[in-house]
């Protein structure tokens, strides 16, 4: 294929072809970091009693409505109620049940006095207690049953992550089981004779392997399970063999070997198998994509650092959050404005690993260099991506920019 596809065209074709994983049941301890796959909702109302929102008195209001500091109201205490408690004791005209926060206000109570509103506090809370400023009305500081979620209400939406609000809420609504899409089991494998195992002191024409490190981590951050880490060199089999290594996984991302030169094993090895395509977009022009006889999704990746990490943060994420059935697939992006000037390549989108100010709302590039491939220091350096469109050639200090923000 020589003409250029466009960063849209080729992640439409790798989304079309994602398929969602198999749905599970999991124990709610078990289910950080899942996708839900199907809505939860309350088991029950939530609260589940008319309860107090502060530490203080159940009233009646109309005893104590015109109470301030010159006309303070003196009530009687005739209960104690702590959180947890199930009574529901009476009382009558003048008299006042001492609450904590969390227990069920009496029947007979229609507002709550805090401590703070009375002369003398938790201090003095259990004979008689002596109301110095009214509450502005009847309800005040009554959390009603059911004004966070009715029972059968939806808590949580398929498709959402589950992180630690997310259980916390699930928790709460009584559930202690989830429906969740499996992870998916992605193998990774960078490819180049010329690599070698970090901590290994590289000789005359050799580099460390950092992108194996660098997916490895992406995908377990992307949620799913490293199924496989593997290098290959450039010789013929070596891609078959570990493709039968990896015959467990949904997912395989290879690193190197995708360009037209003399040694490119995925290239040689997978040409009839997957589509080997030039993208629009600097770094991350050479891609490869498609879907085994087994039905394995295969990503074929540039072999450069930043070239990694683009191709992965535009297509291999979205694709792997398509798969665990997640609603959102896209990083956050802000507009921001430049606070440093640089070129873009003619004719391609342009993904620069750029520094951001979210106080000021600026954006420059992660480091002198610019975009370049080679660049892995720029990525550690990097907050986000800065995208620049394909007919822009120069991007000036106060241009507003599109970033894609990354943890």
């Amino acid at each position: 294929m020589s003409e250029l596809l466009t960063v849209e065209e080729h992640r439409a074709r790798i989304l079309a072809a994602v398929p969602p994983a198999p749905i599970e049941t999991v124990p709610l301890a078990d289910a950080a970091g899942r996708t839900l796959a199907a809505d939860v909702r309350a088991r029950h109302d939530l609260p589940g009693d008319d309860n107090s929102s502060m530490d203080g008195f159940a009233v009646r209001f109309a005893d104590v409505e015109g109470a301030d500091a010159t006309s303070p109201v003196s009530l009687r205490v005739v209960a104690d109620l702590p959180a947890g408690t199930s009574d529901d004791p009476a009382f009558g005209p003048g008299e006042a049940v001492r609450i904590m926060t969390g227990a069920p206000v009496p029947s007979a109570a229609d507002a709550i006095v805090p401590f703070e509103d009375t002369a003398g506090g938790l201090a003095d809370s259990l004979g008689t207690v002596s109301v110095v400023r009214a509450p502005d009305a009847a309800g005040a500081f009554i959390r009603r049953r059911g004004g966070d979620v009715r029972t059968g209400d939806v808590v949580l939406s398929a498709g959402e992550r589950l992180g630690p609000y997310a259980l916390a809420a699930a928790a709460a609504a009584g559930v202690d089981r989830l429906e969740v899409r499996r992870r998916p089991r992605v193998a990774v494998v960078s490819t180049g004779s010329e690599l070698v195992t970090p901590g290994t002191a590289p000789g005359r024409g050799q580099t460390p392997d950092s992108n194996a490190t660098l997916l490895a981590s992406l995908v377990a951050e992307a949620d799913a399970e490293v199924a496989l880490v593997a290098h290959v060199t450039d010789e013929a089999g070596t891609v078959d063999a570990v493709l039968a290594r990896a015959a467990e996984a949904d997912v395989v991302v290879f690193t190197g070997g995708v360009s037209a030169g003399a040694y490119e094993p995925v290239r040689q090895a997978l040409s009839d198998r997957i589509a080997f395509a030039k993208v629009a977009m600097q770094p991350g022009k050479p891609q490869a994509f498609g879907t085994l006889d087994d039905g394995r999704l295969v990503f074929g990746l540039p072999g450069n650092p930043v070239s990694v990490a683009v191709s992965f943060e535009v297509f291999v994420r979205p694709a792997l959050l398509a798969l665990q059935g997640r609603t959102t697939v896209d990083r956050r992006r802000a507009r921001l404005v430049a606070s440093e000037s640089w070129r873009t390549p003619p004719g391609r989108r342009q993904y620069l690993p750029a520094s951001v100010d979210l106080v000021t709302g600026t954006v420059r590039p992660a480091t002198a260099g610019g975009s370049g491939s080679h660049l892995a220091a720029s990525l550690a350096r990097a907050e986000a991506f800065a995208i620049v469109p394909a007919e822009v050639s120069a991007v000036a200090v106060g241009d507003a920019v599109d970033v894609m923000l990354i943890p």
